[in-house]
């Protein structure tokens, strides 16, 4: 419980402490009107803070950026990216500010930063701030990902700023309190590593790891170690986004975390008719960050990576040294493609109700799995309540499952396989494989015409009861339940056919 004198926040700001000279100090732009729109209560409770404090105009003018809470130490991050396949050598925290680190109750550490703050010394001529719309998508896709079991940043607070901001019109101006296990992303090595900034390099890799992979400090070959670990989590990452059909929409490297958490919801969307050349993205014009895409991409961004990294991994007065530790990080790189089929597949074999240790391959998995997504491309499946049907059809009831489908019989070729696989595994009850089933396939994703819906009312109208609905419906993605029937539905065809997400600066 906050009490007077007590700080609402109880910040220990190691980035700010350890790492003088990877960032600049700055301040928040004063809102003239603040207004608090959204605070996440479970997540306040989670870093202990307190609600009501919160939820108090002390409260909004803080997410506002109007009054600094005690113990804070705003700063604005370096970091540089690669942009659509382009490197940009500076680009930093442009409208965002990291105010600061607390300890959760579980003693885990996170940052706390604002989104759409002002301008900072890299805002790159850029006004800084943000609108209210692109703000609430963060809160509503961020908690979907979440509620979905797949590592992400979080919303902790919107607040308005009474102030508009223009884009291609006028908007409602906002800020996002954002809460992430770090805000260290590929492209900060990549600022340090392009200006021959070692020293700072290894203090960036050094404080990464003690943050990330404490059991590696001061180990040696601790740089390499740490590009596996993050290939390792990135992996898993990209995987999951898979096998829900995330599309991120803009995979630049400033835009990679080195913790593994999906970070910066705007040109974001979830697949409705499965296609791996979905893209949604209007920057994305040659489909760079296509759904089918992504997981090259993370290669990609990895061997990046890699190349910050190697100026530590190795003297680079030692010649010999240094084509070892090249050599070393060009296996890891090459070993990610193994890593992420290994978690897809494991994601999908949840998701098909097959066991993993019943004597079947993983080829053979592999290629039943690949045969359930070419029937859901060929006969243009939703792909979300194509799988989410699938758990019908193991309890013995196929009708949902057949009427997505337009066509029965290569359905019911391929439901043939996919039961002799799992009668030849385990002997689990067809009610409790239907129950695993659903545990993996969620019922409601963050459909875009929805979150679009919401957005527009909350902004134009003023009106949060839609967006404040699908939230609600948001953060129970496996529950099938009558009064959020409408969550599931998916989009006309003539409305996916034209959608289209914004970056949101």
């Amino acid at each position: 419980m906050h009490t007077a004198g007590t700080p609402l926040f109880r910040f220990d700001n190691t980035y700010a402490r350890e790492l003088p000279g990877l960032y600049l100090p700055w301040k928040p732009a004063p809102a003239p009107a603040a207004k608090l729109l959204f605070l996440n209560e479970p997540l306040a409770d989670e870093l202990g803070l307190d609600q009501a404090a919160l939820l108090s105009d002390a409260g909004a003018a803080i997410f506002a950026g109007n009054a600094l809470p005690e113990g804070a130490d705003p700063l604005a991050q370096a970091y540089a990216g690669h942009q659509f396949g382009g490197f940009s050598p500076q680009l930093g925290d442009g409208r965002a500010l990291l105010l600061g680190e607390v300890l959760d109750r579980e003693g885990r550490r996170r940052d706390i930063a604002f989104k759409g703050s002002g301008r900072t010394p890299f805002s790159r001529g850029g006004d800084g701030k943000a609108a209210v719309g692109p703000m609430l998508r963060e809160v509503l896709v961020g908690e979907g990902m979440h509620a979905l079991g797949i590592p992400t940043t979080r919303a902790l607070a919107v607040a308005a700023t009474g102030e508009p901001v223009w884009r291609d019109r006028e908007l409602p101006g906002a800020v996002l309190a954002r809460v992430a296990a770090s805000h260290l992303r590929v492209g900060t090595f990549q600022f340090f590593a392009a200006r021959g900034e070692f020293d700072k390099l290894r203090q960036l890799a050094d404080y990464a790891i003690r943050r990330h992979d404490p059991d590696l400090d001061g180990a040696p070959g601790r740089y390499l170690a740490l590009l596996e670990r993050v290939s390792r989590r990135q992996a898993r990452l990209v995987a999951q986004w898979m096998n829900v059909g995330f599309i991120h929409g803009v995979m630049n490297t400033d835009n990679v975390t080195i913790s593994g958490e999906t970070i910066d919801y705007g040109p974001c969307a979830f697949m409705e008719s499965y296609d791996p050349q979905a893209v949604f993205s209007s920057i994305d014009q040659n489909g760079r960050y296509a759904y089918g895409n992504q997981p090259a991409i993370a290669q990609w961004n990895l061997a990046r990576l890699a190349e910050a990294l190697l100026p530590v991994m190795a003297s680079q007065d030692d010649e010999a040294a240094v084509a070892e530790a090249a050599a070393q990080a060009t296996a890891v790189i090459e070993s990610f493609p193994g890593l992420y089929h290994s978690c897809l597949l494991r994601g999908q074999r949840a998701k098909l109700g097959l066991g993993e240790g019943d004597g079947a391959s993983e080829a053979a998995d592999s290629a039943l799995a690949n045969e359930w997504l070419a029937l859901l491309q060929a006969q243009g499946v939703d792909f979300t309540l194509g799988w989410r049907r699938l758990a019908d059809a193991a309890e013995g009831n196929e009708a949902p499952l057949l009427a997505l489908f337009a066509q029965g019989e290569p359905l019911q070729e391929w439901l043939a396989r996919w039961r002799a696989r799992w009668q030849a595994g385990d002997a689990a009850p067809c009610a409790v494989r239907a129950a695993a089933m659903r545990a993996a396939s969620p019922w409601i994703i963050p459909r875009n015409h929805r979150v679009e819906e919401a957005l527009e009312a909350a902004s134009e109208r003023g009106d949060l009861g839609p967006f404040e609905r699908l939230l609600a419906a948001l953060r129970r993605p496996f529950e099938e339940r009558p009064e959020d029937a409408v969550y599931a539905e998916p989009a006309p065809a003539a409305v996916t056919a034209c959608y289209q997400t914004f970056c949101g600066t």
